[in-house]
């Protein structure tokens, strides 16, 4: 697969590390980020860095975009010329987090191009973008997925889970998941601290139980040592749990968890300025609605 060409678009927080690990599997690397200074740090470790998507999807055959919402990604690949610039039958696979119902539509508008189409949504963080251990949905045709398999591997665990669209409803799950436990571990986190406990100690006597959990350890770490550096941003969290909610009432549901997830996110967000914080600063929300500081 080394004779494989990726181009990246967008290498921030995620999309970096991303792209690091495809170079460090053998991949040509050819990389586009709106800020170039991001993007150039990868020519370091052999990408080639472009100052347009355009030019750095050209010749790819998958281009990987990882961009903060669905109108950035409709933005780069039809109003920037990126479908029009790709070869006839490469793969674009959009790994940042959209709306299932853009998806499809991206779907639908690159085949008109000639062009194959997977959203590949991920969980894991900056910490998995590193560390190469992603969990990976991907929504879409199965052998366009398989022929894009090895690319994905090389970023973390590749599931397929469905047609088009379907990765990003993965996604949207995962995130309704991941909001509803920080809140969950924040309380927990505050209830042993307030009352005289060590946290760390908790968390580590809770290990391989049945509340044992990522979340608990990364982040229940962060709210009790204050490290609040993104590795999930806030405001994003927001425009998921936006899209899920979106989602659930166009199938006549009512998630209350999720609502209420969202509205004190949204808060943290709007009223706390910490929407450039990572996502377990959640904790800062419920000290503030208890009257408290966060110990120093």
């Amino acid at each position: 697969m080394s004779e494989t060409t990726v181009a990246v678009l967008g290498t921030g927080l995620m999309g970096a590390p991303m792209a690091r690990n495809l170079l460090d599997a053998g991949f040509g690397v050819r990389a586009w980020n709106r800020s170039r200074s991001k993007a150039e740090p990868l020519a370091e470790h052999g990408a080639l860095v472009f100052d347009t998507p355009s030019e750095a999807v050209a010749g790819a055959d998958v281009v990987i975009t990882m961009l903060s919402d669905g109108p950035a990604t409709s933005d780069v690949l039809f109003n920037q010329d990126v479908a029009g610039a790709m070869k006839p039958g490469a793969i674009v696979v959009d790994m940042g987090s959209i709306k299932p119902a853009e998806a499809k539509d991206h779907a639908e508008r690159l085949a008109q191009n000639s062009l194959l189409y997977i959203d590949a949504p991920v969980s894991g963080g900056t910490r998995g973008a590193e560390e190469g251990s992603l969990a990976i949905m991907a929504g879409g045709e199965a052998s366009v997925f398989e022929a894009a398999e090895p690319v994905l591997q090389a970023m973390g665990r590749p599931v397929h889970v469905g047609p088009s669209g379907s990765g990003q409803l993965a996604k949207l799950c995962n995130q309704v998941i991941v909001a509803i436990t920080i809140g969950c571990v924040a309380e927990a986190m505050l209830l042993m601290e307030r009352n005289g406990g060590d946290p760390a100690k908790l968390r580590d006597a809770l290990k391989g139980g049945f509340a044992d959990s990522t979340i608990l350890q990364q982040h229940g770490e962060r709210m009790t040592t204050g490290n609040f550096v993104p590795g999930g941003l806030s405001r994003l969290q927001v425009k998921d749990l936006d899209n899920a909610l979106e989602v659930m009432a166009q199938a006549n549901l009512r998630l209350p968890m999720a609502e209420l997830t969202r509205e004190r996110f949204d808060r943290l967000v709007s009223e706390l300025d910490g929407g450039e914080l990572d996502h377990s600063a959640l904790y800062l929300e419920l000290l503030d609605i208890n009257g408290l500081r966060a110990e120093s």
